[in-house]
């Protein structure tokens, strides 16, 4: 998972650097440095916004389990 979601980004972002340096900075070399800055944010942005949608689904089965402890013995679980 770290190769996913780190590794990957950082070696689309290096092929970038290196198609810069490649074409010594012509108009082709940003070009293809740009394209690889943004796909590789992409990437990184992406990977964010599905742990952030994950988060959400492990709160919301927490508050599942809670309600179900509620309903079998009357407390929530915190105020025991």
């Amino acid at each position: 998972m770290f190769t996913v979601r780190y590794l990957l980004p950082l070696g689309i972002f290096l092929l970038g650097c290196a198609l810069l340096i490649i074409d010594g900075g012509g108009t082709t070399g940003w070009e293809g440095f740009f394209m690889a800055t943004g796909a590789a944010l992409a990437v990184l942005l992406l990977n964010w916004l599905f742990r952030l949608g994950a988060e959400g689904d492990r709160e919301r089965e927490a508050e599942e389990a809670a309600r179900e402890h509620f309903a079998r013995t009357g407390r929530w679980p915190d105020e025991e």
